[in-house]
């Protein structure tokens, strides 16, 4: 049993060293490429209109804000200035929504971002998107990287497609630290002992952002209330709560493998739910020697379980926000190919860890 296990890790960390790290190099090499192009955008768009000051900073080799959707999709998040009078209510009306309310009628005039509030007080997600749209259209045309980017068309999201190979949409965003949640208040759950005290706290202070994106609601249509509340979104508490063991090399794997085998029609996988499927065993498994190195094809082996259950349930609930269904809104029939890939898959490393090495 033991030298089964030894075996499967000693694959899985020769197939980390080969084409994990080489993805690594490749997205990292992407990114710079990317990020030249859309600072260059963000510059033209902050001549027009001071608000939308580009937020978009390298530090220690990484880009604040931005998020690897795909090896060829991005998204940047574009942290705006002065929340400061408005209220953060999320009831829970909106599965991972929250509104932004005027604290005081009396204020509207004092806010940076007045023409965007609706009559009954609330700053626009959708308004402010729309106006942003319009200035990175017009960037987008003054801009010196103009011959090799343009706006993707037909939707109310901000879309770049760069050199006809890498699409990055730039999502304005309030940074809210300092609070949690109402709708996360269960977090950490009362049974569970991991993370512990102490991470909690690191993971609370991160806080979460606000982004201006598409929201919908089950019936796949967007209320005028939707449109103007903002999407949760938890990427920097997220990142924390996965630091330590073989945590990371465990998602680096999984994202490795669902680029070269699940990327599939109807895209019913990406990899942020290979990173909520992570933070979900480290429940399982709250102990730290659970994620000792000698572990890692036991746990990629339980996530990779716990993903078929998944599709075959159709639901993949958010780790924050339970109620919120990372799998809504894509066709069943994906989801079921997905599951009989992601079977095939498993299966393959399980029973013949030296497939990793065609895999």
């Amino acid at each position: 049993m033991l030298a089964a296990q030894a075996k499967l890790v000693y694959h899985l960390n020769k197939y980390y060293n080969e084409k994990c790290l080489s993805r690594k190099a490749a997205i990292s090499k992407t990114i710079r490429e990317v990020c030249k192009v859309v600072s260059d955008v963000l510059k033209e768009v902050e001549v027009q209109e001071p608000r939308f000051i580009s937020s978009l900073n390298e530090m220690e080799n990484r880009y604040e804000g931005l998020e690897v959707i795909s090896p060829t999709e991005f998204e940047v998040v574009l942290y705006l200035n002065q929340m400061g009078v408005f209220n953060f209510v999320d009831d829970g009306s909106l599965p991972g929504c929250a509104v932004l309310k005027l604290s005081d009628g009396r204020k509207r005039s004092m806010s940076l971002w007045v023409e965007f509030i609706t009559a009954s007080g609330y700053l626009s997600a959708r308004k402010i998107r729309s106006r942003f749209q319009t200035l990175v259209a017009q960037a987008v045309d003054k801009c010196s990287y103009r011959d090799v980017v343009k706006m993707v068309a037909d939707t109310s999201e901000v879309k770049l497609r760069i050199r006809d190979r890498y699409v990055v949409q730039i999502t304005p965003a309030f940074k809210c630290t300092g609070i949690w949640p109402r709708s996360a208040a269960h977090w950490p759950l009362p049974h569970v002992p991991w993370p512990g005290p102490n991470r909690v706290a690191e993971v609370k202070a991160e806080g979460f952002n606000l982004l201006s994106k598409e929201c919908y609601s089950l019936n796949g249509k967007q209320s005028s209330a939707e449109s103007d509340a903002w999407v949760l979104q938890f990427a920097e508490a997220e990142n924390r709560l996965i630091m330590g063991g073989c945590r990371k090399k465990c998602l680096s794997l999984l994202k490795a493998l669902r680029d070269r085998h699940l990327e599939l029609p109807g895209q019913p996988l990406n990899n942020y739910h290979m990173k909520t499927l992570v933070s979900y065993e480290c429940e399982k498994h709250p102990r730290e020697s659970d994620w000792d190195e000698s572990c890692l094809g036991d746990r990629l082996n339980g996530i990779l379980l716990q993903l078929i259950s998944c599709l075959q349930c159709r639901r993949c609930p958010h780790y924050f926000l339970p109620n919120l269904d990372l799998f809504q809104g894509k066709p069943s029939s994906a989801l079921e190919n997905a599951a009989k890939q992601t079977w095939r898959l498993a299966r393959e490393i399980l029973t013949n860890p030296k497939s990793l090495e065609k895999l």
